[in-house]
């Protein structure tokens, strides 16, 4: 007790039963840190499943590395490879004694891999591909790489085709041709008429893989433009690497391959000129025939009546096609549109017409007007090979 009897009463007094109390913040925090502390320490010497998960995916030692590791890369389905419905088939052609070829497919026994992802789509390719081409339908030759079915059958026709509804209604297909010869009419058709418009590129013209790659991008479906003897040669001339009724078959199949070389994503060889040629059975033959062994298609511009080509087409089996109309004879806007419009009633009466015509100005300017209003009357622009595979 203090001595101070003028101090106030209970002011120097110690509560000596009094507890000490601990702040709950400090007490919750030593709580935390103890429990962190135990949960590091187990996590140390027994791992957790999650952890055991992720060490199940870190890439395989050599040790470890299956043999067939490099057959089971993942593809576009996470794991499992891509393919088409004819991918493993057995794919057998049989010439016949008409010269005919018969081509059979019969199913692989399964491989027991597991399962596939199989792309249905036979007709068309991906929009974001189309630029580019699928390495296995392309062969390396001597003159360079040049169109050629693929190992499950796949066709260049039908890959770089462009899709179309099926719908059985009037259908129109547009060939502008002669893509490449002049760079300014090359930019005008590739930019701005309708991408169902189908477009021929010259195997004698400049900077055509640049051409096509922006053409098939927009949507247009492509064809190989080939120089073919015509009537009144030499003097009138068609270009380097004509096909000539003079020359072997060997030395006009070696001048068709470097055309075909020039670029890729075609769905066919159209003629320029080739009046005579294509009314000479023998030397047209061997030519049709590689062609239709490669998986394209052959449109005759119509401009012969004597062609021999749809003949040859139906012996060996190929798709073809023959223009009805040449839509630019006269280079005048009002005189093409008149045109378009007996492609139209052509078109209507038979269920479908073909109009070639090239790019010219006023060509691409008529077309381009024609087309705003056809859907509205009906029609359907569909790409050539609608018309050349059609019944096959």
């Amino acid at each position: 007790m203090s001595a101070d009897l003028h101090a106030p009463l209970g002011q120097s007094r110690k509560d000596r039963g009094a507890r000490r109390r601990i702040p709950l913040g400090s007490l919750a925090g030593w709580l935390v840190a103890i429990g962190l502390l135990g949960l590091s320490s187990y996590s140390t010497f027994m791992p957790l499943p999650l952890t055991a998960l992720y060490m199940t995916d870190q890439p395989e030692t050599a040790d470890t590395m299956p043999a067939d590791a490099s057959a089971s890369k993942p593809g576009a389905g996470g794991g499992m490879e891509a393919s088409r419905p004819r991918s493993g088939a057995n794919v057998e052609r049989t010439v016949t004694e008409d010269g005919s070829v018969v081509t059979k497919y019969s199913p692989k026994a399964r491989d027991g891999k597991g399962p596939a992802l199989i792309s249905t789509q036979d007709v068309g390719q991906d929009p974001r591909m189309a630029s580019l081409p699928d390495e296995n339908l392309l062969e390396d030759t001597p003159e360079g790489r040049i169109p050629v079915v693929g190992p499950d059958g796949l066709r260049p026709v039908d890959l770089y085709a462009r899709p179309w509804s099926g719908a059985r209604g009037t259908r129109i297909a547009i060939v502008v041709g002669g893509i490449g010869l002049s760079q300014t009419g090359s930019q005008k058709a590739v930019r701005e008429l309708p991408p169902e418009v189908t477009l021929a590129f010259a195997s004698t013209g400049n900077s055509l893989t640049r051409w096509m790659q922006e053409a098939r991008r927009k949507g247009h479906e492509v064809l190989l433009q080939v120089p073919f003897e015509p009537i009144d040669y030499p003097a009138n001339d068609p270009g380097r690497g004509t096909l000539l009724i003079g020359k072997s078959a060997d030395e006009n199949l070696k001048n068709l391959h470097q055309a075909m070389a020039r670029m890729t994503n075609y769905t066919g060889i159209m003629n320029y000129m080739g009046g005579r040629f294509l009314a000479d059975g023998e030397a047209l033959e061997p030519v049709m025939r590689d062609i239709g062994k490669r998986g394209l298609l052959f449109l005759d511009d119509g401009s012969t009546a004597r062609s021999l080509s749809g003949d040859f087409a139906k012996a060996i089996g190929m798709p073809q096609a023959y223009g009805n109309l040449l839509l630019d004879g006269q280079l005048d806007r009002r005189a093409i549109l008149d045109k378009l419009d007996e492609l139209e009633r052509i078109a209507r009466r038979s269920g479908g017409a073909i109009g070639t015509a090239s790019a010219f100005d006023e060509t691409i300017l008529a077309i381009r007007e024609w087309a705003k209003e056809a859907s509205g009357r009906g029609i359907e622009i569909v790409g050539v090979s609608a018309f050349a595979t059609e019944g096959e």
